[in-house]
């Protein structure tokens, strides 16, 4: 475990990564699932908090397993082993999410278990890599030593810690673990390979979005199946393609910055993602919602049903602004048309037929980038060989 080469060629993801990110598919959905009986249920700020707290778990194992693996994936026995540990793992983690929302004033013990279990074998990787890269020794352990006394603080919280104080001390928890890579990275950054992060990042964004589709579809056959097909589910349901069809346009269209390259703004392009990903998870639970309400499935207001998508809606296009285009864009209309498309969404929740209305101006914002782009790109035709 030397570390592969940050300059290797045609790195791609492995097979097993990408079957590592199907375990996750489970707990994501899990996560989707309870924020969307708990907003059906009037049960906001509970929901929202549970959501936060269920999504870090799995986000979290994700992106440590992905940027040791882009550094130090050796394929080996013992690696796999290991992989497949805390691919085990993240099935109890995926069994407990509902308690999280169930649990809402402490943190669910089986939910720390399964954390915990599946970020062990990460120290044990660490280890090796340690033992293997003398260049990178220093960096390895403090990513061990880190990661292994997080855990330990996880499982005291969790079985020893009055329930009143849980969650305030599992909120400085997270903060704990984000500031140790910070801390790990400062004294040698890891040969991570900038082309393999951006595939992983990519990959687990249509995940993501996938699980957005599958979430409203399940709820909408079975409003359908109550409700029948009427002028407004229709809205509903072309609304929904168009906000999922433009969150896939805008990720997939954008230029990733070079500033990657750099591990300054890798931490804020890395982190932010914590923001696209919770954020497209939570749209599908918001169709779920539109869904729900308009077959009189909840006692919600068609203002909060709305506010369900929008919201979650708005802070995707913040975070893809703020991670994807901001430093990129020169013209000004064009930097901020992510901004300003955030901030319509947002005041149409009182509006009939929102969902609608969103996946309009979502593609309003769609036609502008490309038109931009487009003009940005075409050939001058002062081009000597266009003129001949």
């Amino acid at each position: 475990m030397s570390g592969r080469s940050p300059h290797e060629s045609h790195r791609t993801a492995t097979t097993l990564e990408l079957f590592f990110d199907l375990i996750f598919v489970v707990a994501i959905a899990q996560a989707a699932a309870g924020l969307h009986h708990g907003i059906a249920e009037a049960q906001l700020v509970e929901s929202i908090r549970s959501f936060f707290f269920a999504f870090f778990g799995i986000w979290w194992a994700w992106i440590n397993f992905t940027w040791f693996a882009s550094a130090y994936d050796t394929d080996d026995v013992p690696y796999r082993l290991l992989v497949f540990l805390q691919m085990t793992s993240a099935l109890i983690f995926a069994a407990a999410v509902p308690d999280f929302f169930t649990q809402t004033l402490t943190l669910p013990r089986m939910g720390v278990i399964g954390y915990t279990i599946m970020r062990l074998p990460l120290v044990v990787q660490w280890m090796r890599a340690a033992r293997a890269d003398p260049q990178h020794r220093n960096t390895a352990m403090r990513y061990a030593r880190g990661v292994g006394l997080s855990q330990l603080c996880w499982l005291i919280v969790a079985f020893f810690a009055p329930q009143t104080v849980a969650v305030p001390i599992g909120i400085l928890l997270i903060v704990f673990e984000l500031l140790v890579p910070i801390w790990a990275e400062s004294a040698a950054q890891t040969p991570w390979h900038p082309a393999h992060i951006i595939e992983r990042y990519g990959l687990m964004t249509i995940i993501v979005l996938g699980e957005s589709v599958l979430s409203s579809l399940g709820a909408i056959r079975a409003s359908l199946a109550t409700g029948g097909l009427t002028s407004d589910f229709l809205a509903l349901c072309a609304g929904a393609l168009l906000i999922l069809f433009a969150m896939w346009w805008l990720y997939f269209d954008g230029e990733i910055d070079n500033s990657l390259r750099l591990n300054q703004h890798a931490f804020v392009w890395g982190y932010g993602h914590y923001f696209v990903f919770a954020s497209a998870a939570a749209v599908g639970a918001g169709l779920a919602i539109g869904a729900d309400w308009l077959a009189h499935h909840t006692e919600i207001s068609r203002t909060v049903a709305n506010a369900a998508v929008a919201l979650p809606v708005a802070l995707y296009l913040l975070s893809l602004w703020h991670i994807h285009y901001r430093l990129q864009l020169g013209h000004r209309g064009e930097k901020y048309a992510f901004v300003i498309t955030a901030l319509l969404v947002l005041t149409i929740i009182w509006l009939p037929n929102a969902v609608l209305l969103i996946g309009l101006l979502l593609s309003a914002l769609v036609t502008f980038h490309v038109k931009r782009s487009y003009i940005k790109w075409a050939p001058s035709t002062a081009d000597p060989m266009i003129d001949g």
